[in-house]
């Protein structure tokens, strides 16, 4: 502008407003190594606070394990007993927390960009309760084994993300229509698992019921390997993304005069997104509110004006093994599913959040 007199420094250009007497940057190498910094910090304590936590998980417990023991059997030199409680019963149950966590994490940070709107979980917009469809389908009507009950919850889920982008579909997808008509085909998959169970006789009704909780207790190698191998094809995809994704929020037109194919970027993120919802699901079950509110912590935490992917991937990661080893200590004779946990903090949480919407504080408002 006119009334700005710009000055250097050596590490950003800056202009000086004499009527207010703010500091403007524009771009410049110390406000990008400021933010990235900060960023970087976030991500170094998140990882370190998630290590912490399992080192507490695979120590403790009604069997103490020493810190060496667990070294050793993650080497394959550890003996008969430290084994089994650490390599069978303890480390594949953590794994899968943490798998399980990044990716609906990530999934909701993609959701949550994509729609500008703090809501935009797979939790709010059907496909959690599309993919508990498929999963008591295989096990009330089939009867399958834990692979077909997994396959089917992802089959669910699929299915209902197709339903909701071909509905919200009208010369592109505007966020608070896909929102809506999530929210509606949500209810109606939350219907059909209602009427399925009251449907099933007493044993597949307890069975399903104790799935829909949601819980990552005695998970086997095979469920890390599902959800692990998941997380390690579509992050990369997703993060390929990130330039489409920051740009997408800025809105269609905008993105496309920036040279976005806003299309095919739209149709990759959100394939990703159910993917990763879809393969937490078939892991553990319909685990709410960790793709809810571990994006929007992250971006707290970070300052930045969208949910990051990799710190959202590490919050999320973290707010699940914590939550399952508190469950695993605070109750363990009942080995309560850690579902329990996150669907009692989520709740105080999801209530502060439209608390703070309300009073237009949030970013998305």
């Amino acid at each position: 502008m006119s009334d700005e007199t710009p000055t250097s420094t050596p590490t950003a250009s800056v202009a000086v407003r004499p009527v207010t007497g703010r500091v403007l940057r524009t771009r410049g190498e110390g406000v990008a190594l400021r933010l990235s910094t900060r960023t970087l910090v976030v991500g170094v304590s998140l990882a370190l606070a998630l290590l912490a936590t399992a080192t507490i998980t695979l120590t403790t417990g009604e069997f103490e394990v020493s810190l060496s023991e667990v070294l050793a059997v993650l080497v394959g030199q550890g003996d008969g007993a430290a084994d089994f409680i650490v390599g069978t019963l303890r480390l594949p149950r953590l794994l899968t927390a943490v798998f399980v966590g990044a990716g609906l994490a990530v999934s909701g940070a993609i959701l949550q960009s994509l729609l500008r709107n703090p809501l935009g979980s797979p939790d709010f917009v059907g496909f959690t309760n599309g993919a508990s469809t498929g999963a008591l389908v295989m096990i009330i009507v089939v009867g399958g084994t834990m692979t077909q009950v997994a396959v089917g919850a992802l089959v669910g889920g699929l299915v209902t993300a197709l339903l909701v982008y071909v509905l919200s579909y009208r010369r592109g997808v505007q966020g608070y229509r896909f929102v809506l008509i999530g929210v509606g085909i949500n209810a109606l998959a939350l219907s059909v698992n209602s009427y399925l169970i009251t449907r099933a006789d007493i044993y597949d009704a307890v069975s399903a019921q104790a799935w829909l909780v949601g819980s990552v207790n005695s998970r086997s190698w095979d469920h890390v390997a599902v959800s692990g191998l998941a997380l390690a094809v579509l992050l990369p995809l997703a993060l390929s993304q990130v330039r489409a994704l920051s740009m997408l929020e800025l809105g269609d037109q905008s993105a496309t005069a920036l040279g976005v194919g806003v299309q095919r970027s739209r149709a990759i993120l959100i394939a990703s997104s159910v993917l990763l919802a879809g393969f937490a699901t078939a892991a553990a079950g319909p685990i709410w509110f960790v793709a809810l509110a571990a994006p929007q912590l992250a971006r707290r935490l970070t300052r930045g004006a969208a949910p990051g992917l990799v710190t959202s991937a590490l919050m999320g990661a973290l707010l699940l093994a914590v939550s399952d080893l508190a469950m695993d200590r605070l109750f363990p004779a009942q080995q309560l599913p850690v579902g329990t946990a996150t669907g009692c903090v989520g709740g105080l949480y999801l209530m502060w959040l439209l608390a703070s919407e309300w009073r237009g504080k949030g970013r998305y408002a």
